[in-house]
């Protein structure tokens, strides 16, 4: 009765990209045409080729954090605009377009709660509130977990991805990397691990401070990481930089991180180095 069956069609590449977006995604690496829905469920990882697609900043709490185990912290805290600084629209009005984009809490998500069961503060940066920028919030809220983690002697993890210091802010944008390297010096005097974890893109500002002071910096596959543009600095020092430069496999071969880890042994990974370092036993398997 094969007039009450339908025949199998499989969609083609060329088909699919006809779909809505919010329905198909192409992979930027390999081309393979990517179910949104499958991709989110892998962390926004090709299961192609494994090109790491960036994840939104809400993900990365997920990824990491035990579920129902964490609470958001300083969510309230706004931006000033000490400057009066106005480039193609006035910053107090880039700020309330990037809240209405993205929601309140600036660039960076800071929460407190276990990772397969060890207490930690978290911090978060989102690529999506103005290109990640460190303005004074960002530095504000990074200070602050720094404190809650010595006052609780938890260790500190920060997940980067920022295009560097917000220049809206001038001097008090900057003023950030010192703020954050000192309560950073103090959780190291305290004997406290800090985990940094730099993925695409880390630049600026944010990786001459804190996102390199790690007493473990890891990095995503492929992650875009340095503190000027590649131009810049061939225009500056008159030479061709070699191929991959600023690539977080080439920083890996040249000393600047420890380790390169797939997104989705993260968490099971920074588990790992977290009871190392505080003298916790490991779990015993089921």
């Amino acid at each position: 009765m094969s007039w009450f069956r339908k025949p199998e069609k499989k969609l083609e590449a060329t088909a699919r990209r006809e779909l809505p977006g919010d329905v198909w995604e192409k992979c930027p690496a390999c081309g393979e045409i990517l179910y949104r829905e499958k991709l989110k469920d892998n962390w926004n990882v090709c299961p192609t080729c494994s090109f790491h697609l960036r994840l939104p900043a809400a993900e990365y709490v997920r990824l990491l954090l035990d579920e129902d185990s964490w609470t958001e912290h300083d969510r309230e805290l706004r931006s000033t605009d000490p400057l009066n600084f106005v480039d193609l629209k006035p910053y107090p009005e880039r700020l309330a377009s990037a809240e209405r984009k993205v929601g309140p809490g600036d660039a960076l998500i800071a929460a407190s709660g276990t990772l397969e069961g060890i207490g930690v503060q978290l911090g978060v940066m989102n690529f999506a509130f103005i290109g990640g920028s460190m303005g004074s919030v960002v530095g504000e809220k990074i200070t602050r977990a720094g404190l809650r983690a010595l006052e609780a002697k938890q260790p500190l993890i920060v997940i980067s991805a920022s295009g560097g210091a917000r220049m809206m802010e001038g001097i008090l944008s900057l003023m950030q990397m010192a703020k954050t390297s000192t309560v950073l010096a103090r959780m190291d005097a305290a004997g406290l691990p800090f985990v940094s974890i730099l993925t695409d893109p880390t630049t600026g500002g944010v990786t001459a401070s804190y996102a390199m002071l790690g007493d473990v910096n890891l990095a995503e596959p492929g992650a875009l990481i340095g503190f000027a543009g590649q131009r810049v600095i061939e225009q500056t020092i008159k030479q061709e930089l070699p191929e991959g430069f600023q690539t977080s496999e080439f920083l890996l071969e040249h000393g600047m991180l420890d380790a390169i880890i797939d997104r989705r042994q993260m968490k099971e990974e920074v588990a790992r180095m977290l009871r190392h370092m505080l003298g916790l036993p490991t779990p015993v398997a089921a």
